[in-house]
């Protein structure tokens, strides 16, 4: 890329290669073990997102690129969003008794956040920097956000399920269980094995 003069697309494979063993970094510095699951996930997505849908220009040319991507984000910030407020709910030291509902508007309105902050900053990079993160204007950020909202609004209602539940048969049971069992010293007492 560097050769070619592809600057951009450059930056944006140093950053993907960045952000890939940014979870062995950041578990290591915070003592913080990750599933695997998600952690891979979360690296098929930043493939998926920056060096297929920017450097290999997956988002001009295929439409529904930066919709399956945007569905996959709110899955990813919904479930994350859910674990950060499940970690602090289950906490001894932290004296916090939410109840499901809230838990799952929580993951809700974290993941619809962070997709609303990461549209203002595709305009912000349209207009500083002359780029076309937003593709068609308007109309790419408005499906953007009603796919965030549907995603959110799905793993959000999984969450709400998993606490009033606790199936055992469901993806996000085995991730929750997976994240609870690698890190018992987040919660009051170890999490039952199967």
């Amino acid at each position: 890329m560097f050769f070619q003069g592809r600057y951009q697309a450059m930056a944006e494979i140093l950053i993907i290669l960045f952000i890939t063993f940014l979870p062995i970094i950041l578990g290591k510095r915070f003592d913080v073990r990750i599933p695997h699951g998600f952690e891979t996930l979360a690296v098929i997505f930043l493939y998926m997102s920056l060096f297929l849908g920017e450097t290999q220009s997956y988002y001009t040319r295929f439409w529904w690129w930066d919709l399956v991507l945007h569905s996959g984000s709110a899955f990813l910030l919904g479930i994350l969003g859910f674990l950060m407020v499940y970690v602090l709910n289950e906490r001894k030291e932290v004296d916090l008794d939410m109840k499901p509902k809230f838990i799952a508007l929580f993951a809700f309105m974290f993941a619809v956040s962070i997709g609303a902050l990461w549209e203002i900053f595709e305009y912000g990079m349209d207009q500083v920097f002359g780029l076309n993160m937003q593709k068609s204007g308007l109309q790419d950020t408005m499906w953007d956000l009603i796919v965030d909202v549907a995603g959110a609004a799905f793993i959000s209602i999984l969450g709400w399920g998993y606490i009033n539940n606790r199936e055992e048969d469901s993806f996000l049971e085995r991730w929750i269980r997976d994240f609870v069992e690698k890190n018992p010293r987040l919660f009051e007492q170890e999490y039952p094995k199967n």
